[in-house]
């Protein structure tokens, strides 16, 4: 990965217009659906179309191609954000998001690699994501593999011990190939993240756990690209911390609690899509 990367003004533009795009696909899936979350596909809107249009080395022809770059949505309630992504960057047609949720589809609720060969694994239950990027990015390492692996991860999913006993792991056999990214929004479900289990201080807790820390705006196209780019620690992995907005996007989901896993009404879905045109 290179340490340098300015955005020309014109690419900047085309990157912010398909991450609204991307956004506009999520709503229209999930009131499609009936079902489905909003408020985190649509905060980490930006950091999905960075990595996919950007910064990971894949194969859309080969999806399973043994030097891919591996990426885990630890967070696999925002699954549609992930299939979202997939469909603009060519890995099936745009037109099967009209399938999300559907008994037999391949795009599930969660995430399942059973069924869809461009994900590298099946996720659900929070905290579970970060564990198998660690085995990935080990995996690279035992088999003379260059690629990195990518876990982005939830403020739910940071509450949950598993992710903190797969970042000791990480940092003591020096997995510097692997990147973690937080999607730091602040809401969880039914309440404000530090008024459950209080996450902060964010930074110094995963130093202390022996990573490599970096914090950035989550919306600011340029920020996340020069930071995902950024070479990796000799001996750490790494961990983006990125600031976020609920519901980025559509003013009145912005830090909502109520628009965490609710599919809007006819009203609301048409409201949605005008404010993101």
């Amino acid at each position: 990965m290179s340490t340098e990367h300015q955005l020309t003004n014109e690419r900047h533009i085309e990157l912010r217009r398909l991450a609204i795009e991307l956004r506009r696909l999520v709503v229209q899936s999930v009131h499609h659906a009936g079902a489905g979350h909003l408020g985190g596909p649509m905060s980490s809107a930006e950091i999905l179309t960075a990595l996919y249009f950007e910064i990971l080395n894949i194969h859309t022809d080969e999806p399973q191609h043994p030097d891919r770059d591996r990426f885990v949505m630890s967070k696999g309630h925002s699954s549609i954000g992930l299939y979202a992504v997939l469909a603009l960057r060519g890995y099936f047609p745009i037109q099967e998001l009209r399938t999300f949720d559907e008994i037999n589809s391949r795009l599930q609720g969660h995430p399942d690699m059973s069924v869809l060969d461009a994900l590298d694994m099946s996720t659900g239950s929070l905290g579970q994501g970060l564990s198998p990027g660690v085995g990935m990015a080990l995996a690279a390492r035992l088999n003379g593999r260059n690629y990195h692996t990518w876990v982005l991860i939830g403020d739910g999913d940071s509450q949950e011990g598993q992710i903190w006993e797969a970042a000791m792991s990480a940092a003591k056999f020096k997995t510097n190939n692997l990147i973690a990214i937080i999607d730091f929004n602040k809401v969880a479900q039914d309440n404000i993240t530090k008024d459950l289990k209080d996450i902060e201080p964010i930074e110094a807790k995963w130093e202390s756990f022996g990573w490599d820390v970096q914090r950035i705006d989550g919306h600011n196209m340029q920020e996340i690209i020069e930071v995902l780019e950024k070479p990796s620690h000799p001996e750490k992995p790494r961990v983006i911390i990125a600031d976020t907005i609920k519901g980025k996007g559509v003013s009145f989901m912005e830090g909502k609690t109520a628009w965490h896993g609710v599919a809007p009404s006819k009203e609301d879905y048409e409201k949605a899509l005008k404010e993101l045109e």
